[in-house]
């Protein structure tokens, strides 16, 4: 009976992955289709006779490495000074807001309408700022640049036009990484953003399904902000749970897979796994939010399809940490019940997921990168895919359970290309968790798995706990590593 019951709940969380695969597949074929068809036409500036006024907000938190080079690039962006006004919602509590007023007070700065908006409190987090600048906001667009963003001068001239559609509510541009090659680390979340901001963005854009404002490199129409409720701090996720009331409002979003956005990824595992962690979280957070309503609306079958999955994400990880889990005592249960082999032959069609997953990261990084560079790196990223299931799992639950906890920022360090230190940061919170040490005991765990294997003479997941002992035990290292 516990063997069943063990197939079982394996069987699930399998199957739940293997459909999320094929949406992921599906989005590739659109992808590859319609992608043509998606370059981005010519700027229409050149016929433009008018600049509306675009208010472009800066949500700064602690941000003493890049504010300045955030601000100096803001100010390069060519739009006429008297059609740009800057607020900087500053909620530091460090020198940052010193550095902020010694920028401004350059006289460069000096013919911008520029506001540095600081508060008493962070209530509501960077929603909380955002909302608060909206108040105030004389734009009748607002351009959003998170701190280790540096936004070029074409900014607005390439996307503003695409407004001329008054249906349109948001005009998100593709994340580009400034030190992409600084390291393994960075390298690996570059060949993973690249599946989101290639494959999955165009995707479901040219499917007229709902996408996501990604939080920063993008531009809102203001009345679709305040028509969708403005920014809520309910969610983690407020961009995503924004970009879901907005779209069953009815608005549209463009997404310009060729308008680059430049911005910095975290260089340490520290950050990296707190990033994760809110995303994770926001997202299923915004899932409890969102999903019922959204598939109470009009949309097609297949549009609805590919919201559950988009919004249920963020559970594929805790069902992989399950499956991963029960795979060991399986090799128990079918070397004590040979009767079961035939329903373990049958889990080989789970093989065509991964197939799947590795063909959407196939296409998404041999655009720009060569095939000989996919063959590098995917078996590492899924390795460390693997590896950060425990991290984002209690992210999972937590978001589920409703369970509250503040909005952690992302440390930035001003490191491009392959320069710059990161070990004498300010912002460094390396301490050893609990989570870090199950990370290493998981490791030993599934390192078991491959003995037990062995021993029972059943090679069918040797390779997966393989992966995933690497995977929990790169994890590890890297959030010991000083």
């Amino acid at each position: 009976m516990m063997g069943i019951l063990l197939l079982s709940i394996y069987a699930f969380c399998m199957l739940f992955i293997l459909m999320f695969s094929l949406g992921q597949l599906h989005l590739t074929f659109l992808y590859k289709k319609h992608h043509k068809s998606m370059q981005v036409p010519s700027p229409k500036t050149d016929i433009q006779k008018s600049y509306p006024v675009v208010t472009i907000q800066l949500p700064i938190f602690n941000e003493k490495y890049v504010v300045e080079r955030l601000l100096d690039a803001v100010i390069e962006i060519d739009w006429p000074k008297s059609s740009i006004e800057i607020q900087i919602l500053d909620d530091s509590t460090d020198e940052t807001s010193t550095i902020i007023q010694q920028k401004i007070s350059e006289d460069k700065f000096m013919d911008f309408d520029l506001f540095h908006i600081r508060r008493k409190n962070r209530k509501g987090y960077k929603a909380g700022a955002l909302q608060l600048g909206m108040s105030g906001a004389k734009g009748e667009y607002i351009a959003i640049f998170d701190a280790d963003f540096v936004p070029q001068p074409s900014f607005l001239k390439k996307t503003i036009p695409e407004f001329d559609n008054p249906a349109i509510g948001l005009v998100q541009t593709k994340w580009e990484h400034l030190n992409k090659d600084y390291s393994l680390l960075t390298k690996l979340q570059a060949f993973g953003l690249n599946g989101h901001f290639r494959v999955e963005q165009t995707g479901r854009n040219t499917a007229g399904s709902y996408i996501n404002f990604n939080g920063t490199g993008g531009i809102w129409r203001k009345s679709c902000i305040l028509d969708s409720g403005g920014w809520q701090a309910d969610t983690l996720t407020e961009d995503l749970d924004l970009s879901y009331r907005a779209q069953m409002k009815g608005w549209k979003f463009k997404y310009l897979e060729n308008i680059p956005s430049p911005s910095e990824l975290p260089v340490i595992m520290s950050a990296v796994k707190s990033q994760q962690f809110r995303w994770t979280k926001g997202g299923a957070e915004t899932a409890k939010k969102n999903l019922g309503k959204v598939l109470k609306t009009k949309l097609s079958f297949i549009n609805k399809i590919h919201a559950f999955f988009h919004l249920t994400n963020s559970a594929n990880f805790l069902l992989l940490l399950i499956a991963s889990i029960v795979s060991i005592p399986l090799l128990y249960v079918k070397f004590k019940n040979p009767g079961f082999k035939y329903f373990f032959d049958f889990g080989s069609v789970f093989l065509v997921g991964f197939l799947a997953i590795a063909y959407f990261y196939w296409i998404a990084n041999t655009i720009d990168d060569t095939k000989k560079h996919f063959l590098a790196y995917f078996p590492l990223f899924i390795v460390f895919s693997l590896g950060f299931t425990l991290n984002n799992s209690i992210a999972v639950i937590e978001g589920l359970l409703g369970i509250k906890t503040p909005f952690v920022r992302t440390p930035k360090f001003n490191i491009v290309g392959m320069d710059g230190s990161w070990k004498e940061n300010m912002y460094l919170n390396q301490k050893l968790t609990w989570t870090t040490l199950f990370e290493g005991l998981l490791s030993l765990y599934f390192f078991s798995g491959i003995v037990i294997g062995f021993v029972v003479e059943d090679y069918g997941l040797i390779l997966f706990h393989l992966m995933l002992a690497l995977g929990y035990g790169g994890i590890f290292y890297y959030s010991v590593k000083k």
